[in-house]
């Protein structure tokens, strides 16, 4: 179970007014007769507390979209105003209601820990056509993540389309540095290094300096995660909904995205980006186990000797025998590998391009590593090697 919601916004000039919501009277015919056969979207938005999550969700509410819109909130306690107002508690047991908001948006909140909350929606399929969630401050967003984006029961009806991370411009660089006991990673660098979109929120409040370090810092945990910067959580919904970051339409934006993967300086983070490409085609058993072994086992070292902790992986592979370029995903210790839209044409050169964010990671290791284990060459070996796999293993 997820921990209980606390969520505080750190300055009081962000305190909004909550949307004024109205309960609306619906056909039960009508439900019947609705039945989408497209998959609904889910977003999940995370940050740290006080970052503007809510203010955000708010904004997204009271946007002008035409979208029937379904909010999950994680369980908590005494909360906000806007909290109260979306999700009430009676009794401690699940509790929902279906409400209208001034710009015609139909919006369903939902007080419950997940899967329970989304399997209850959709008996209601047809009434709502996008999912937004909201996670606790503390939360770690790739446990909430992996429950919609590999569960077999709900992978029919809906898809994960990505993680907006807001960061607060005042307060984020203190959160995104702060030292955990036992070497364990902060919550905040966890909620950076699995975000498609990473909002700096209350620009406003920061020198154009203290912004420049704050983005040069998120930059060199996530390459892969486009940075937008706003004030009172503000930004065009076109950022941040339909994001397709975890699906097949993917294939040509990602092949784009992956040559301009940044190298950000070194600045001594506990999570970093590496990326790397190689020329050839893998055979997929062999990339399943270089996988597995990194994701599953974590029995890879660095040169330090600390094992390696990937907690995104992203990727597009070229398979032997396979006419379509693979994109690779991975979440924590979940991946999967799935055909692109694009196809290689017939004259290309193959190769993969691989992006790991994580804990530990050594770009040379890495890259020896998927050589060794997968590319077609019958010379090269086909396991880690002694020095390489981590001693508790």
């Amino acid at each position: 179970m997820l921990p209980a919601m606390n969520t505080v916004e750190a300055e009081e000039e962000y305190a909004e007014d909550c949307p004024e919501l109205v309960p609306i009277e619906t056909n039960k015919q009508e439900e019947e007769n609705l039945d989408f056969i497209v998959k609904i979207p889910v977003t999940i938005i995370t940050g740290y507390l006080g970052a503007g999550k809510t203010t955000l969700l708010n904004y997204i509410l009271t946007e002008q979209h035409n979208r029937k819109i379904a909010v999950i909130l994680n369980e908590f306690g005494e909360g906000s105003a806007v909290e109260k107002s979306l999700s009430i508690s009676q009794g401690g047991e699940l509790y929902e209601e279906w409400l209208e908001l001034r710009n015609g948006c139909l919006c369903c909140s939902v007080k419950d820990n997940g899967l329970r909350a989304i399997e209850n929606l959709m008996q209601k399929k047809g009434k709502f056509d996008y999912i937004l969630l909201e996670t606790t401050g503390l939360a770690d967003p790739g446990a909430v993540a992996s429950m919609f984006w590999v569960d077999a029961e709900l992978g029919s009806d809906i898809y994960l389309d990505g993680i907006i991370t807001v960061v607060d411009s005042k307060y984020g660089l203190k959160h995104l540095t702060e030292e955990k006991p036992n070497g364990l990673v902060n919550e905040a660098t966890r909620q950076v290094a699995l975000a498609d979109m990473i909002l700096i929120n209350k620009t406003d409040l920061v020198s154009e300096e203290e912004l420049n370090k704050l983005a040069a810092t998120i930059r060199s945990i996530n390459g892969l995660g486009k940075i937008l910067e706003t004030q009172r959580s503000r930004v065009h919904l076109s950022n941040i909904l339909d994001l397709h970051a975890y699906d097949t339409l993917t294939g040509i934006s990602l092949q784009k995205k992956l040559q301009h993967v940044p190298t950000a300086p070194h600045l001594d983070q506990s999570i970093v980006t590496v990326t790397f490409e190689v020329p050839g085609s893998a055979k997929e058993e062999s990339l399943n186990v270089f996988i597995q072994n990194l994701l599953w086992e974590k029995n890879i070292q660095n040169k330090d000797g600390h094992c390696m902790e990937v907690i995104r992986l992203k990727g597009l592979v070229s398979i032997k025998d396979k006419p379509q370029q693979m994109i690779l995903q991975g979440i924590h210790e979940l991946y999967e590998l799935e055909e692109s839209l694009v196809s290689w044409k017939d004259d290309a050169e193959r190769s993969s391009q691989l992006v790991f964010i994580g804990k530990n990671l050594d770009k040379d290791i890495l890259k020896e590593l998927f050589l060794s284990a997968v590319v077609e060459t019958e010379e090269l070996r086909t396991a880690p090697g002694k020095d390489q796999v981590c001693p508790s293993h």
